[in-house]
C-alpha cells in the first residue's frame, strides 16, 4: 500500500520500477534508453539452479520483490521476465500480477501482458517469433501465444550453444541478427523478439520497411509509461523519430 511519503515527485522525474531477473544484463540499460525520468530496479532473486523452477520462483516472489521499492513513488512497475509468464500461462500470470498490483498500490505490468496489449493496438494476429530460449521454454512460449489467439507464421530458435535460459545474456546484436536472418517474416502482421535478456534496440532501430518489430522490453516500457500517464501512442514508440532512438544513437 502507498503511504503519504510516496506522494512526491523525485528530483529526476517520474519514477518507474523494473523487476529484472538477477543475472539479466540487458533490462536496465535498455530501460534507461527507453524510459524517461527515474528508472529504479529491483532484482528478482532465486537460489534455484533449475531454469524452469527458477523462472516460476521469480513469479512466486514477485509481490515480495515489488515490496522492496518501499514508499518510492512509482508510477508503474514492470515484471521484466517474459519466460515466467510462458510457463505459468496467461490466467495464472494475470492472477499473480493482480496480487502484486494490490500489494504495491501501483500498476504492475508483465512483459508478456505488455506484448499482448501492443499486438492488440496493432491489430496483429499473425506473428513471426524470434524465440531465443532452450527448446522446452520456446515451446512453452509458442503455446502461450497460440492460447492467446495468435497465429505463429514462423519461429526462429536459439543457437545450440545457449541451452540454459541465462544463455540469452550472452547474445549480442550481431548474434541476434544471425538468428533473425533465419526468420521468415512473410505474411506476418508483426515480428516479435521475445526475451527481456536479449538486446533488441539496435536491431529494431536498424529494421527496414515491413511488419512492425516489437520486443519484450520495448512493449513493457511503452505499457509502463502509458500506465503512469505518459505517451500512450504506440506509433510514437515505433516511429523513426521516437525519442529513444536518439538516445540510443548518442550512446
Amino acid at each position: 500500500m502507498k503511504s503519504e511519503l510516496s506522494e512526491f515527485t523525485p528530483e529526476y522525474g517520474r519514477a518507474l520500477g523494473i523487476c529484472t531477473p538477477q543475472a539479466n544484463t540487458t533490462v536496465e540499460p535498455e530501460m534507461q534508453l527507453l524510459l524517461e525520468g527515474s528508472v529504479l530496479a529491483a532484482r528478482l532473486a532465486s537460489p534455484l539452479a533449475d531454469s524452469r523452477a527458477r523462472l516460476i520462483d521469480y513469479f512466486d516472489r514477485l509481490a515480495e520483490t515489488v515490496a522492496r521499492f518501499d514508499v518510492a513513488p512509482l508510477g508503474a512497475c514492470g515484471f521484466a521476465c517474459t519466460g515466467s509468464a510462458y510457463l505459468v500461462g496467461q490466467a495464472d500470470e494475470e492472477r499473480r500480477i493482480a496480487e502484486a498490483t494490490q500489494r504495491a498500490g501501483t500498476p504492475v505490468i508483465s512483459a508478456a501482458a505488455a506484448i499482448r496489449a501492443a499486438l492488440g493496438v496493432l491489430g496483429a494476429k499473425r506473428i513471426a517469433l524470434l524465440s531465443p530460449y532452450p527448446k522446452w521454454l520456446s515451446e512453452a512460449g509458442q503455446a502461450y501465444w497460440r492460447a492467446a489467439g495468435f497465429t505463429l507464421t514462423a519461429v526462429a530458435g536459439l543457437p545450440a550453444d545457449l541451452l540454459d535460459t541465462r544463455g540469452i545474456y550472452k547474445l549480442t546484436t550481431a548474434r541476434v541478427a544471425e538468428v533473425l536472418a533465419r526468420l521468415d517474416t512473410r505474411g506476418a502482421d508483426a515480428v516479435l523478439l521475445s526475451g527481456t535478456g536479449m538486446p533488441t534496440l539496435r536491431t529494431i532501430a536498424a529494421a527496414g520497411a515491413g511488419a512492425p518489430m516489437l520486443s519484450s522490453n520495448l512493449c513493457l516500457a511503452w505499457a509502463m509509461t502509458a500506465a503512469a500517464g505518459g505517451e500512450r501512442d504506440l506509433g510514437a514508440w515505433l516511429a523513426p523519430q521516437a525519442r529513444w532512438r536518439a538516445r540510443l544513437a548518442a550512446r
